[in-house]
């Protein structure tokens, strides 16, 4: 579609134009009226929210104290991207073994997640766990198969990462372990 120029109004037409309307009147400019204070807002989520969360969510069955926090053993290899053992926090992989330390004493211990290690990295194993414990019966020096296990992993070559399992899987009482492929 073309775009005309508008044509030019001659003398003539504006004269006409202006006998046609009469006379005009012109009108004072007026302020506008001053604008209404914006009302507060109003947080429509929170009703919600609050809908939304179960009652039985806001009762606590256990002792926010026994929570688990600060405790957690974590380890990545240099080399390997961060992803990597955050997937494994999340518990993305399948733990393909496990073994439970309890009741050994650090020697035992050691000797048995070395053979563990092995035994698993053979079998063409990704992802183990290792049940260490929380160490609760551990006199004033911590928990000793804990610290064991922390300070053995971090020496293998053969783990690329490893970390605290979920709740699920023991918590902070065990360790998944991420081995080379």
């Amino acid at each position: 579609m073309k775009h005309r120029k508008p044509a030019t109004v001659s003398d003539e037409d504006s004269r006409l134009f202006r006998d046609a309307i009469g006379e005009i009147r012109r009108f004072e400019p007026v302020a506008p009226p001053p604008e209404l204070p914006k009302p507060e807002p109003y947080p429509h989520m929170l009703e919600a929210d609050e809908a939304a969360v179960p009652s039985e969510l806001l009762a606590f069955d256990f002792d926010p104290g026994l929570m688990e926090v600060g405790e957690e053993l974590s380890y990545l290899r240099d080399g390997y991207p961060p992803k990597l053992l955050r997937q494994l926090k999340r518990g993305q992989f399948s733990v393909q073994d496990d073994i439970d330390l309890h009741q050994m004493n650090a020697a035992a211990a050691q000797a048995t997640i070395a053979e563990f290690l092995a035994h698993a990295s053979a079998q063409g194993l990704h992802c183990v766990r290792i049940v260490h414990g929380k160490g609760l019966r551990s006199k004033a020096s911590g928990p000793v198969l804990k610290v064991l296990t922390d300070r053995l992993l971090r020496r293998r070559d053969d783990v690329i990462a490893f970390a605290s399992a979920r709740p699920m899987q023991g918590g902070t009482g065990a360790v998944v372990v991420l081995l080379k492929g």
